[in-house]
């Protein structure tokens, strides 16, 4: 096995990932690993916008109140009010790395979405993400103390003894280099997770098909604490019919103004005090009941409030996406349903970052800062990425003066002699997944069906392990093998959660139960 050393090791090149590479490789040589190209991420794929308080009418503690709200009751508050506080400077920051952002005169243009008091999505017409990622990718290139290594899917995390404490500290990762299908070490004194999210364990997502919760799978096994994985939210307005990715309509459509109606007409919000702007998680159980009563398989988002003007300004995307399928949105609504969109829970951290695997950091939506709570608020994901990695980039120096950690004989790696090399249809087994899933673990849960799908999930796992060959690997297999791993961490830790709260609504127990549950749900495996 090839070794490959550095200081800095970055697994994963979204918005987390890239914005910390670029601060570290100012102090340390830096390796990024990115399983694809460095330009695709969930990061690319963000459509409305980055929160940050810049209006006239704006201030942190509302900002910070809409957060809380939203998170229904499992917000971490210190860690909100550093996202709210520090978020600003954050984003001026992506200007300075050269992000074009839509603006009014001197002034960013601010949207606004669903469960925000206030305007003030800061975005760039409704392709925010792909800027972002543009611009970094962009400053990244022409950086000399960074080497981006494409086509690399990470394997499994490096784990050893800090020299000095001889405690288990993160020692870099193990990789596949996918164009030669050859594994690779990277030895680092510093390795950032930020792998990005869990979205394709699901039938419809609008997650691309490389998320499949590498980072969550690879930190379990690793023995790292992960938390809160039950909340998994679904976006209530993907264009229908929904695709293998499918396409999302983004919140602030809604922002300006359009109006959800059923396929009769009717507005479907209307009871909610903030209509088709109330909170994900409310508005998806809304759609998915109705379609549920009604047997129809799509709901309707009607454009007609909004200018023309607007819609051609601000929703090009959108407007192009939605042509390609014959919808002219000026004139005639979009057909929407949910899909699976964003995993609050992940790798746990502190407020700088650090997992309970010492030189082991997280940032973005792999991570679990306690910011998002049960449910997250519109457009702070963006921001999450770039406020915890920039904590954690505080930390760097502190981490570099370590000297490097010996590599442990044994590793949570699936060595030779570990799979019988047993034939299974990858495609059919990933889709299987996804379906159960989606119809076990999804919108609306109850105990019998989070009980069916954790049976079926451990005998697919079992399936996926046979199915390793000594001595070769797949890239789809591993994949595979982590998408297996981070659906039953959702299922778990659904069916510890005896109640409903936020994302995690669960028919059996209806209500929110502050006594026993106004906590995190917490998961750790032992390693031996």
């Amino acid at each position: 096995m090839t070794t490959h050393e550095t200081d800095v090791l970055v697994i994963g090149s979204g918005i987390a990932g890239l914005s910390f590479a670029l601060k570290a490789a100012d102090s340390a040589r830096v390796a990024v690993i990115t399983k694809k190209e460095r330009a695709r991420s969930n990061t690319n794929y963000a459509q409305g916008g980055i929160a940050g308080v810049f209006g006239s009418d704006d201030e942190f503690e509302l900002h910070i109140r809409d957060t809380v709200l939203a998170g229904a009751g499992l917000c971490h508050y210190g860690a909100v009010v550093e996202l709210v506080r520090e978020g600003p400077a954050r984003i001026r920051e992506l200007v300075e790395w050269g992000a074009r952002f839509t603006t009014e005169g001197n002034d960013f243009s601010l949207g606004r979405e669903g469960g925000h008091s206030r305007r003030r999505i800061v975005h760039a017409a409704d392709l925010t993400g792909h800027e972002i990622e543009r611009a970094l990718v962009a400053a990244l290139a022409e950086h000399p103390r960074v080497t981006v290594f494409e086509d690399h899917l990470a394997v499994d995390l490096l784990t050893g003894l800090d020299p000095q404490t001889r405690a288990r500290h993160c020692a870099g990762a193990i990789t596949l280099d996918r164009r030669s299908n050859t594994l690779i070490e990277f030895r680092a004194r510093f390795t950032l997770m930020a792998t990005g999210g869990l979205g394709t364990a699901y039938k419809h997502t609008t997650n691309p098909d490389i998320a499949t919760g590498d980072g969550v799978a690879m930190a379990y096994r690793a023995g790292v604490e992960v938390a809160n994985l039950e909340f998994v939210q679904f976006h209530p307005t993907a264009l229908y019919p929904a695709e293998e990715r499918a396409v999302l309509i983004s919140e602030a459509v809604r922002g300006e103004g359009a109006v959800l109606r059923t396929m009769r007409g009717k507005p479907l919000m209307d009871g909610h005090p903030l209509g088709s702007l109330a909170t994900r998680d409310i508005v998806a159980r809304t759609i998915d009941h109705q379609l549920k009563e009604s047997g129809d398989s799509h709901v309707l988002l009607d454009l007609s409030p909004i200018p023309r003007e607007t819609i051609e300004s601000h929703f090009p995307f959108i407007s192009t996406e939605c042509a390609a399928r014959g919808i002219d949105i000026r004139s005639e609504p979009i057909p929407v349903v949910p899909a699976a969109h964003y995993s609050c829970g992940g790798v746990r951290t502190d407020e700088l970052g650090k997992t309970s695997l010492a030189g082991l950091y997280a940032a973005g939506e792999v991570a679990c800062t306690g910011v998002h709570g049960a449910n997250r608020l519109a457009s702070n994901s963006l921001l999450e990425a770039l406020v915890f990695s920039h904590k954690a980039y505080g930390r760097l120096s502190l981490e570099l003066r370590r000297p490097m950690p010996e590599v442990a004989e044994s590793v949570p790696f699936i060595g030779s002699g570990r799979g019988q090399g047993k034939a299974i249809d990858l495609a059919a087994e990933r889709t299987a997944l996804r379906w159960l899933m989606w119809e076990n673990a999804g919108i609306v849960r109850s105990d019998a069906r989070l009980a069916e799908a954790e049976r079926q999930l451990r005998t697919m796992q079992a399936r996926v392990g046979a199915a390793f060959a000594p001595g070769a690997l797949d890239a789809g297999l591993l994949e595979l093998r982590n998408l297996c791993e981070v659906a039953l961490l959702i299922v778990q830790c659904a069916t510890s959660r005896k109640e409903s709260r936020g994302l995690h609504y669960n028919v059996d127990h209806p209500y929110r139960d502050n006594e026993h549950f106004l906590r995190d749900t917490s998961m750790v495996t032992e390693v031996i």
